[in-house]
């Protein structure tokens, strides 16, 4: 990725600070009215978004097409004056992360008479949206559950800490880290209440509750905190979205219990890999949002070309996965040495 696009999605990260979402554009602009444009549509404006602002940019110069990236930071509401703007300008296909699978049918339908449609990280299954690019968040969340166990072996209490129980993401990947520490049956479908506090059969291990955000960083920290209140004998924290591990470590730093309390991660923060690397964080399960940019850009182009799902990589359910991986300190500097290389930070 050349250094103009990569300044580029920078850019619209900060030009999200000052609105509801940001119109960025990479390759294939040229002004050719033939060339096909594609959006990409985030759930929200945080540091996974970068690496994957940056994969689509680098799709857009490699697919010779059109790319506008856009990150709102403002909810359902503004995802949806997203979607309706893009739609407006007549693009050619779009990849949208799903923030309210059940409360967004209509909306997203509705762009599937008007363009391409497929869903990234956060699926709406119940649409009719083309394909879905990402993790079995699921067995991701089992994953985590299990770096979870390894952390606290002995049992004790722990809090899940994710920004909206809304997304299709955040629902398996809590009910797979629940299930796990539990040590249930795999069961997808499985869905505990958000808002339940819940025991494992053998007593070993108690979830004391499902904390939510909204994005919102002032409140996430404070959630930590308020968990570390209520429950001083709390043994693990468990963060589902990207920006929850730093707000976590912040938390237990100010309480004088980081590496007293574990940490078990989702993503590739900074502040988390450190972490990682110096043992205050157990592990992370990371995805590859520049994969999911960079692949969201070429089954677009391939679908605007007349390309069958199955031509393009996706099984018969319509699903392109692409495999979670744990992040421990054995590998994390191998994984943090090819992210930089994505990013073009090397």
């Amino acid at each position: 990725m050349n250094p103009h696009n990569f300044a580029a999605a920078l850019l619209s990260i900060s030009l999200v600070a000052c609105s509801s979402s940001s119109d960025g554009e990479g390759g294939g602009q040229g002004g050719d009215v033939d060339t096909p444009h594609f959006a990409y549509i985030t759930n929200g404006a945080v540091s996974f978004w970068t690496i994957a602002e940056a994969g689509a940019y680098e799709g857009g110069e490699e697919y010779g097409v059109k790319v506008s990236v856009l990150l709102p930071a403002g909810g359902m509401t503004d995802q949806k004056n997203v979607i309706e703007d893009m739609l407006t300008k007549g693009v050619d296909g779009m990849a949208v992360s799903i923030i309210d699978a059940k409360n967004q049918i209509d909306l997203i339908n509705e762009a599937c008479e008007e363009t391409i449609v497929i869903t990234h990280d956060s699926d709406a299954p119940s649409t009719n949206r083309l394909g879905f690019i990402g993790v079995d968040n699921y067995v991701a969340g089992r994953m985590c559950g299990a770096l979870a166990k390894e952390a606290i072996p002995e049992g004790g209490k722990f809090a899940i800490f994710v920004g909206r129980t809304e997304q299709d993401n955040a629902r398996r990947r809590r009910q797979g880290v629940i299930d796990e520490i539990f040590g249930r049956s795999n069961d997808p479908e499985r869905s505990d209440p958000s808002d339940a506090q819940l025991t494992s059969d053998d007593g070993k291990y108690q979830l004391v509750g499902t904390y939510t955000d909204q994005f919102d960083r002032a409140r996430g920290k404070a959630n930590v905190e308020d968990a570390l209140a209520r429950h001083p004998d709390l043994a693990c924290v468990v963060c589902l979205f990207a920006y929850n591990t730093p707000l976590a470590i912040e938390a237990l730093k100010g309480a004088d219990k980081l590496g007293e309390v574990a940490i078990a991660s989702f993503d590739e923060a900074d502040e988390t890999l450190q972490g990682v690397i110096e043992g205050t964080v157990a592990g992370t399960v990371v995805q590859n949002p520049f994969l999911y940019g960079k692949d969201s850009i070429r089954v677009l182009k391939g679908l605007y070309n007349g390309e069958s799902l199955a031509d393009l990589g996706f099984n018969e359910d319509g699903f392109l996965e692409i495999p979670a991986r744990t992040i421990r300190k054995d590998n994390v500097d191998a994984f943090w040495a090819e992210l930089k290389k994505n990013l073009g930070q090397e």
